[in-house]
C-alpha cells in the first residue's frame, strides 16, 4: 500500500485495499510519461496509489502536514512537510541508517537483525507522523524488499507494529519519483539529459526530456546494484592496496555490464550540451569530499555543481584507501566508510555512460517527489515545478582535485 494507518489500531480499512489501488474522493491523477506507450501513466501504473487520510480535519491546503517514508536498502528516511505557495516547507524530518539490505546478497532474505533495525527507525517515524497530526502519507520500500523472499511478511510485520503500511514499489515507480523529486536541480540547457539514483541495492538511470512542469522520460534502466549489494557480492576489501584496486575494477566491470544495453541506447541521444544529476548519499559524501567540509552541510550540497574530473579524482583516490582509513574522513566516517567504494565505482561507470563535464548534485530525491505528487493530487495547488533552481558553482579548494 501506499499509506500510514494510525498507529492505535485503525488502519484496518488500508488493508481493504491491498492489491486494489483506489482513489479516495480528495485524491485525483499525478501524471508523468513514460517510455514505450507514448501515453500519460499515472503516478504507480495506471491508478495512483491510495494515500490514506489520518485524522482529516476541515481542507486548509497550506495548513495540512504531508508525509513521506522511504525504506530502502540502506536508509530510512521521513520528510514531513506544508505546502507553501508553490515550495512546501519542511517540518520534521528524520533519516538513520539501517541497513534493511544486509546480507540479502548472500542469503535471499532479509535478516533478523536488519529487519529489527528498519522497525525501531519506522517505529520512530510513526511517532512522528502521529505528533505532527500528518494529513495524508505515502510510505515506500524499495530493492530490498522487492527482492527478499520474506519481503511481504516484512511488510505486513510493519504495518502490524507500526500502523506503517508500506508499498513496495516497482524500479519504475522509484526512477519516476527520484525525477519528480530533484529535477529542478539540472543546470539549464539544450536536448536530453541524465537523472540518475544511487541507492543501497539498485540503481536508476533516467533519460528525460526537460519541460514544464514535469521532464519527459524518454529511457530508463534500473540494475540490481548500490552501494550495499555491490559490496556484499564482491565481499570484505583486503588488506592491501593492489587487491582493493582489482576489486574496485571488478566492481566497474560487473555495472557497466549490467548497463551495457541501455548505455547503447541512450548513446545517439547525447550532444555537446551534456547535463547530469544525481541524488544519493555517494554523490552528496563526494561532493562534501570535494568541498571539504568539516561535516556534512545540506545547504552547502544540494544544489552544488561539481567538475566530472574533480568526483573521478575523489573516486579514484577512495578506493584505494582502507575501510578505516575513509572512515576517519569528514563526511564519510564508519557508517559509510565500507561502502562508499561501491557507490564510486557505479558513479565512475555513469560518467562513462553519459560523460558530461559537470554532475549536478541533489541532496533530495524519492520523498520529495512523493509529497509533491500528494500535494499535487490532493489540493489542487502545488505545482510539480517549484520556484527558480538554486543552483552553485562549485568554488572549493578541492576544485581543481
Amino acid at each position: 500500500m501506499a499509506d500510514f494507518s494510525p498507529p492505535d489500531g485503525r488502519g484496518d480499512a488500508a488493508d481493504a485495499g491491498r492489491g486494489d489501488m483506489t482513489r479516495t474522493p480528495e485524491t485525483g491523477p499525478v501524471s508523468a510519461r513514460f517510455p514505450g506507450d507514448g501515453s500519460r501513466a499515472e503516478a504507480h501504473g495506471d491508478r495512483l496509489p491510495r494515500a490514506e487520510a489520518w485524522r482529516r480535519p476541515p481542507h486548509d491546503k497550506f495548513r495540512q502536514a504531508y508525509a513521506a517514508i522511504d525504506l530502502g536498502t540502506n536508509n530510512c528516511r521521513l520528510l514531513i512537510a506544508r505546502p507553501s505557495d508553490e515550495n512546501f516547507v519542511v517540518i520534521d524530518a528524520f533519516s538513520r541508517v539501517v541497513r534493511l539490505g544486509e546480507g540479502l546478497a548472500q542469503s535471499g532474505r532479509l535478516s533478523e537483525a536488519a529487519m529489527d533495525r528498519a522497525l525501531g527507525a519506522l517505529k520512530v517515524c510513526a511517532d512522528k507522523l502521529k505528533k505532527r497530526n500528518v494529513h495524508l502519507a505515502r510510505s515506500v520500500a524499495t530493492e530490498a524488499c522487492r527482492r527478499a523472499v520474506n519481503g511481504d511478511a516484512f511488510i505486513e510485520r510493519v504495518r502490524r507494529d507500526t500502523g506503517i503500511a508500506l508499498d513496495v514499489i516497482s524500479a519504475q515507480e522509484e526512477a519516476r519519483l527520484a525525477v519528480l523529486g530533484c529535477h529542478i536541480l539540472l543546470e539549464d540547457g539544450v536536448g536530453p539529459a541524465v537523472i540518475f539514483d544511487i541507492g543501497g541495492g539498485s540503481t536508476e538511470l533516467v533519460l528525460i526530456e526537460p519541460g514544464a512542469p514535469v521532464p519527459r522520460i524518454v529511457d530508463w534502466q534500473s540494475v540490481p546494484w548500490g552501494v550495499v549489494s555491490l559490496s556484499e557480492t564482491l565481499g570484505e576489501e583486503a588488506q592491501d592496496e593492489p587487491a582493493r584496486i582489482a576489486r574496485y575494477r571488478e566492481m566497474k566491470r560487473l555495472v557497466a555490464e549490467s548497463f551495457s544495453e541501455f548505455a547503447e541506447r541512450i548513446a545517439p541521444h547525447r550532444t555537446p550540451d551534456l547535463r547530469l544529476l544525481g541524488t544519493s548519499g555517494t554523490v552528496t559524501t563526494l561532493a562534501s569530499v570535494h568541498l571539504d567540509l568539516p561535516q556534512y552541510d545540506r545547504a552547502a550540497v544540494d544544489g552544488l555543481i561539481v567538475p566530472a574530473s574533480a568526483m573521478r579524482a575523489i573516486a579514484g583516490r577512495l578506493s584505494t584507501l582502507s575501510p578505516a582509513q575513509r572512515s576517519q574522513m569528514p563526511c564519510i566516517g564508519s557508517e559509510r566508510g565500507d561502502l562508499v567504494v561501491a557507490g564510486c565505482a557505479i558513479l565512475e561507470v555513469i560518467l562513462d555512460i553519459w560523460p558530461a563535464p559537470r554532475l549536478g548534485v541533489a541532496d533530495r530525491g524519492i520523498r520529495e517527489g512523493i509529497l509533491r505528487s500528494l500535494m499535487a493530487a490532493d489540493t489542487g495547488g502545488l505545482a510539480t515545478q517549484t520556484t527558480p533552481k538554486r543552483i552553485k558553482a562549485s568554488t572549493s579548494k578541492a576544485a581543481g582535485q
